[in-house]
């Protein structure tokens, strides 16, 4: 392998979006540094079954409800 071509690889922090923090080795940022996600597996809806905690709030979600509201979705 060729020397000095490969990016850093250190610990950092990732904050879910429930407030706990994980350390994890990245490339991302710097060491140390903390990544805070909007969208986690404990809050998206591929991974809660459909549950999804987030709030939709005239996004396009809403707007496929109205539209179709008479049709049984």
């Amino acid at each position: 392998m060729k020397a000095d071509i490969h990016p850093d690889y250190h610990f950092i922090d990732v904050k879910m979006t429930d407030g706990t923090v994980y350390q994890v080795r990245s490339t991302w940022g710097k060491e140390g540094d903390q990544m805070a996600l909007d969208i986690d597996p404990l809050a998206h809806p591929a991974w809660t079954g459909g549950t999804s905690r987030l709030m939709d709030t005239g996004g396009r979600v809403s707007k496929f409800k109205n539209k179709y509201a008479g049709l049984g979705f």
